[in-house]
């Protein structure tokens, strides 16, 4: 049973790019399945929604440019890749881009969430732009995924304790009905700093690397469904 296990969490490039794929679909559907709704109640906290999985779906692509990179470079990390004539452009820059797109994709969910109390306007979304880049930028020059990691938990905790607090102060009815997006926000971080990890240590976790994607599509679909659900509703 311990073999069984090991071969089927040993995934090859092309069930990366099916992994990859599956959720910049369900990313781009959940994107462009919500447009209606939007524009027909031109609620803030949907424009933020649509944005986060835009930013998912782009996100996942420089995901799966940075595995073919591995393979190409037959590296087991990204960073462990060293400063050659195309290295920085197709590692150093795709690995930025990737952490920069899935950090916003983070924040946007974010608030979407909480933009009435944080009604900044524009101003919360440039700092949030300012944050990954500086997030981006700081791995790239030092090059250390433990300290990256250690920034990660603490974003987490920090969308934790915000999500819950979003929660707590919505009514008791309003509360209700949330509560499975809710559950779904944390998952999406979660599986979120799942996927950093398996960029930057891909040995973290390998033996439960097929059940981690899973679960991550899972989240993903069940996204998607609650969106389509509500679409069709209008």
């Amino acid at each position: 049973m311990p073999s069984f296990i090991n071969h089927l969490a040993t995934l090859g490039f092309g069930t990366e790019i099916i992994y990859s794929l599956v959720i910049i679909v369900c990313s781009l559907m959940i994107y462009f399945g919500t447009k209606e709704l939007y524009e027909l109640s031109s609620y803030k906290g949907i424009k933020y929604f649509r944005q986060a999985f835009l930013f998912f779906a782009i996100a996942y692509f420089f995901r799966s440019f940075i595995k073919f990179i591995l393979v190409y470079f037959s590296a087991n990390r990204i960073l462990d890749i060293h400063p050659r004539i195309f290295a920085p452009l197709f590692g150093q820059v795709t690995l930025f881009l990737f952490i920069y797109f899935s950090s916003m994709a983070i924040f946007y969910l974010l608030y979407s969430v909480m933009w009435k109390k944080w009604n900044s306007g524009s101003k919360k979304i440039y700092f949030f732009h300012l944050l990954a880049f500086v997030i981006s930028l700081f791995i790239i020059l030092s090059r250390n995924a433990l300290v990256y990691l250690g920034i990660n938990f603490l974003l987490f905790f920090i969308v934790l304790f915000i999500v819950y607090i979003s929660y707590k102060n919505n009514k008791k009815e309003t509360r209700v009905h949330k509560h499975n997006l809710y559950v779904i926000y944390l998952l999406l971080s979660f599986f979120w700093i799942l996927n950093i990890i398996d960029i930057l240590i891909p040995e973290f976790f390998q033996t439960f690397q097929l059940f981690v994607y899973i679960a991550s599509l899972i989240v993903f679909l069940m996204m998607l469904y609650k969106v389509l659900k509500k679409a069709g509703s209008n």
